[in-house]
């Protein structure tokens, strides 16, 4: 059995990167309090209790037991462990209390900004060491729309050929789900696709995410690819049956086939001898075989996707890059907001679609099964998003309440007193708390039920 590997694995990716999006974090924090000439007194990755550390100069750097976040403590401010014991004497020149306003709202910032530009590099370097694809959409034809999918559910039907997405054509798709991001959270979206030689509008409905975090099977582009044999395996099922590269499925047990995915899952869901029809120089040839009864299937590979589809790789430089990262940020920035706003006005289920850890861990096992590292480093960019705009909720306690207190401060020329910012704060770590303990208990009943 190796050391790494399961569960073991994905809690070491787990913790590693969270560990990365903290200490990303909390460096904004520290590198602004510094260069504004403020003493920092505690660096820790992890929430106490300490584990180990070393003290240089004014500034104690540790790592600490609960590694689910982390905290830069700044001499002279009233933080999340209400200790205000300093605010009997006068305010030092080193403290965060006796900077302009202006300094302490970058401060606050920092850690946000060093996240989102985190993203922008993971993003922009990913782009760099492995290129573009990009697969032309007018090379995508009709579709299998299986019915268990929620392409199914909201009224695709097989043979349906996508025209428009928003009544924008899509002159290419960067990935297998042909449906961007930011298109899968807005709160009006609409497809148009080529039925019958007529086109016809599919609305989606307004809790679509709702059936998405449901069932995530949606529009893949290999649900175009048809059933053309490309290959068959030596010794198996279709071999002894007399299948030949280059044979077209065209019926299994009398239901018509014309998609190599819904071949593949009429195969995995039969039980038996099948009955095929191929097709072969435009002859109909009928064939019996039995998949394999350990595995279930008959041994034939598919077209290759990007000879089939003519997918185009694109090599970009660094700078081309960094830009495209900072412009794939962007998109996932706006279309993570569009999907808290829509939970907020309650267009989708709040409670299907936050996440905690469990969620994390689950998503960081899915990334890095599909992708290895490069799914690793997508999955850090995404959470380091998410990080940032969670941490800019105006709660007491997260950086976006401190920014509020400081805008305050800014309109009226006063502070909130001692009183109110130490009561907000206390308010504020119980919603937190709350809301950790709501989103663990809810991804593990989730998991249950699933």
């Amino acid at each position: 059995m190796e050391l790494f590997s399961g569960l073991g694995l994905t809690i070491l990716l787990f913790v590693l990167a969270i560990f990365i999006l903290v200490l990303v974090h909390e460096l904004g924090h520290f590198l602004a309090a510094k260069a504004f000439g403020m003493r920092v007194e505690q660096f820790s990755v992890g929430f106490p209790p300490r584990l180990f550390g070393k003290k240089v100069g004014h500034t104690d750097y540790c790592v600490s037991a609960t590694p689910l976040g982390g905290y830069v403590k700044i001499a002279g401010m009233v933080d999340e462990t209400n200790d205000g014991r300093f605010l009997t004497e006068e305010p030092k020149p080193w403290e965060f209390r006796s900077k302009p306003v202006w300094q302490r709202l970058i401060v606050m910032l920092a850690g946000v900004i060093f996240n989102i530009l985190l993203a922008a590099l993971v993003f922009g370097m990913l782009l760099f060491f492995y290129g573009k694809e990009m697969i032309p959409s007018d090379k995508v034809g009709s579709m299998y729309i299986p019915e268990t999918s929620v392409a199914h559910e909201i009224g695709f039907q097989t043979g349906d050929e996508l025209l428009y997405i928003n009544e924008r054509r899509p002159e290419v798709y960067e990935s297998g789900n042909m449906v961007p991001i930011s298109d899968l959270t807005r709160s009006n979206l609409s497809f148009t696709v080529l039925r019958d030689g007529r086109e016809h509008v599919i609305n989606a409905p307004s809790d679509f995410l709702d059936y998405l975090n449901r069932n995530p099977e949606f529009l893949f582009v290999t649900y175009a690819i048809p059933s053309q044999i490309a290959s068959v395996l030596s010794g198996s099922p279709a071999e002894e049956a007399g299948i030949q590269p280059g044979d077209k499925v065209v019926s299994i047990n009398g239901e018509e086939i014309g998609y190599f995915a819904q071949m593949s899952r009429k195969i995995r869901e039969s039980e038996g001898s099948l009955q095929l029809e191929v097709l072969r120089d435009n002859e109909r040839i009928s064939l019996e075989l039995t998949p394999d009864p350990d595995s279930g299937l008959i041994g034939v590979g598919g077209l290759d996707p990007v000879e089939y589809f003519g997918v185009i790789y694109e090599q970009q430089g660094l700078l081309r890059s960094l830009a495209g990262g900072f412009g794939e940020t962007w998109e996932t920035t706006t279309s993570m907001l569009g999907a808290f706003g829509m939970m907020f006005r309650g267009t989708i289920s709040f409670k299907d679609n936050l996440g905690g850890p469990v969620a994390i861990a689950s998503v960081t096992r899915e990334a890095t099964d599909a992708g290895g590292t490069r799914g690793f480093w997508y999955l850090v960019a995404f959470l380091s998003i998410s990080l940032a705009i969670v941490n800019m909720l105006p709660i007491p306690v997260l950086d976006g309440g401190h920014v509020v207190f400081l805008l305050y401060e800014a309109v009226t020329r006063r502070e909130p007193t001692v009183k109110v910012r130490m009561a907000l704060q206390q308010i504020g770590l119980i919603l937190i708390i709350g809301l950790f303990i709501f989103v663990t208990f809810n991804d593990i009943m989730r998991h249950i039920v699933n």
